[in-house]
């Protein structure tokens, strides 16, 4: 579910399809491939782990093509092996997958029965073996395509190169996947994602669901075709400029991606609020005046599901609008409750997230608007949204997400504010900059911050706790901690600890303990419950105030005066940069994390 890459053209289509797979190597993969069509016979290179491995193989081999494709493969059916990467191939075709066939057992079986064999664990190569039966049968591409395609359920993006032309197809079912072209070089190009693209393909274009596509380079012209399943022509499609700059993967100052993203939170909370408040982006927001619904049904994974819990916040206190926030996951499998006046709100950094995605059809066909919190303009979510509400992060390296998290937040509590006609209030503006300042002298500061990772980063376990607006920052500061630094942490509701996870709390576990000016009083009683039992404690909470260092055994005062509702994102910006340091100390992948995809464009 990672990355492609697919060329063709007058060049040597090794160059562009490394380049472009680099650029996705962010998004997590543990193999990766390539192939060519050289001398009439398809060639495939590929590699356990890194990208490197790959292209060693390739300085050895130094191999010379026109057309190829390529992939970082996810594992999901298969161990990591070089026989389960992609592409998968035989004497016909070459495929590349994201996604997963539902039904690839029980079609496997099938296959085996009439005599075909397999090479790898793959769901994927069962659509290769599809294809390449339904062609020896009809001597068609185009008709073997739509037939395979046809065959297999569950949502996949194929990109697929043949023996006998120089032609790039491909097609998708709920998964990304973009068509780019450059006239003046007679290029044609495909990817997962645009940014593989950038300085490649000037012009993007955005398929729908289950249309083929037709590249082919001459001499003199690239020519890009649509079809539907039944080959007749088709229009399902959007096109574009590639505006995005590639500039964004230089890490300027920083070691890794993810402090750099950290440090940007600053001037991007002034750019935000300058957009919706000042500029062209306050047109979207006057929309939702006086704007009123029964309930929103706000659906998210991960971090973006921790971003829904602030934002339900704001539009129950602030708004006094009912809302509940879903897993997506869940969502989409427990025959909800939807009524005509209610709204779909689905927020995620990529656009492209499988679930969500899911969850947002499922609303549209319950018949109710479906508003979207993204950050890619042309993603699938911004392109079958009603309404979107960018979040403008621009593009986001690190695996785990953290400037991304602060401007989906933002963004629901600007949506929020607009609903109450209060977006002209002078206080809003200045409470923004505030923000901003604060985060900024946060991340100045982060030395102090380091020396707390250094008490704590070589224990057993975390529990991080917080109450009423802190407690989804308490979910948020757990994952951050587990994606990157790979240790077992939890959050949980301060007042749920004499309820169960107390039981934990021994001289080997932390207490990441949240306490803001609210319900002051009550949040220290649950650190006094932990410092009995010999709990490790860190406060992060109101600077200067000798009760609460007396209490810890590691102290980080925060200046909360001022940021009101926007309190929640001061604190988790501490909690990033405690994570990261923690992450360092133990020598993790930090912008990489083990396991993890950025995009999770499968179920």
């Amino acid at each position: 579910m990672c990355g492609i890459v697919g060329y063709s053209g007058p060049n040597n289509s090794v160059g562009p399809i490394i380049e472009g797979l680099s650029r996705l190597e962010y998004r997590g993969y543990d193999s990766a491939g390539i192939c060519l069509k050289i001398n009439n016979e398809l060639q495939i290179l590929k590699k356990e782990g890194k990208l490197d491995n790959l292209k060693s193989l390739i300085q050895e081999k130094k191999p010379f093509s026109h057309i190829g494709i390529g992939h970082t493969r996810w594992a999901t059916h298969g161990a990591v092996t070089a026989d389960n990467a992609h592409p998968h191939g035989n004497e016909l075709f070459a495929v590349v997958h994201n996604g997963i066939i539902e039904n690839a057992g029980a079609l496997k079986k099938e296959l085996q029965k009439e005599g075909f064999e397999f090479k790898s664990q793959t769901d994927s190569e069962v659509f290769l073996v599809l294809l390449t039966k339904f062609f020896k049968e009809s001597k068609n591409v185009l008709s073997s395509i739509s037939k395979a395609f046809s065959t297999i359920t569950g949502n996949s993006a194929f990109v697929i190169i043949e023996k006998q032309s120089d032609k790039l197809y491909c097609l998708k079912r709920s998964a990304p996947l973009v068509v780019g072209d450059n006239k003046e070089t007679r290029e044609a190009f495909v990817s997962s994602d645009p940014f593989a693209l950038v300085g490649f393909a000037p012009r993007i274009y955005f398929p729908e669901d289950s249309v083929i596509c037709e590249s082919s380079v001459n001499s003199s012209e690239v020519t890009i075709k649509f079809y539907e399943l039944n080959l007749t022509p088709s229009n399902r499609y959007k096109i574009q400029g590639n505006a995005m700059s590639v500039d964004i993967t230089s890490k300027g100052p920083y070691e890794h991606f993810m402090l750099k993203e950290i440090h940007e939170q600053p001037y991007l909370v002034e750019k935000l609020a300058a957009y919706y408040i000042k500029d062209e982006g306050r047109k979207i927001l006057d929309q939702l005046v006086n704007f009123k619904t029964d309930c929103w049904h706000i659906t998210a994974c991960g971090t973006a599901w921790h971003a829904g819990l602030v934002i339900k916040n704001y539009l129950e206190q602030i708004n006094r609008q009912r809302a509940s926030v879903e897993i997506a996951s869940e969502f989409r499998y427990k025959n909800p409750i939807i009524n005509q006046k209610e709204i779909g709100l689905f927020i995620s950094q990529s656009g492209e997230t499988a679930d969500t995605l899911a969850c947002q059809e499922l609303c549209k066909e319950s018949g109710i608007s479906s508003f979207a919190i993204v950050n890619v303009e042309g993603s699938t979510l911004y392109r079958n949204s009603d309404k979107n509400f960018l979040i403008h992060a621009g593009i986001e390296i690190g695996v785990a997400s953290t400037k991304a998290f602060t401007l989906q937040v933002l963004t629901g509590y600007l949506m929020s504010r607009s609903m109450k006609s209060s977006l002209d209030d002078p206080k809003l503006f200045i409470e923004l900059k505030l923000l901003s300042t604060r985060i900024s002298e946060l991340c100045s500061e982060s030395d102090k911050i380091k020396k707390i990772a250094e008490k704590i980063y070589h224990q057993k376990g975390f529990i991080f706790t917080g109450r009423g607006k802190y407690f989804p920052i308490a979910l948020e500061g757990a994952l951050k901690l587990k994606e990157i630094a790979y240790v077992h942490a939890e959050g949980y509701a301060a007042g749920e600890l004499k309820h169960g996870p107390i039981a934990l709390i021994d001289e080997e576990i932390v207490n990441i303990a949240i306490i803001g000016p609210e319900l002051f009083e009550k949040t220290i009683s649950n650190i006094e419950e932990v410092k009995a039992r010999r709990g490790k404690i860190v406060v992060i909470g109101p600077d200067h105030n000798a009760e609460i260092e007396h209490l810890s055994d590691a102290y980080l005062g925060l200046n909360f005066e001022g940021l009101n509702d926007l309190s929640p994102l001061y604190v988790n910006v501490a909690l990033q940069l405690l994570s990261y340091h923690i992450a360092y100390l133990k020598g993790t992948d930090i912008d990489k994390p083990r396991n993890l995809a950025k995009s999770v464009t499968v179920e």
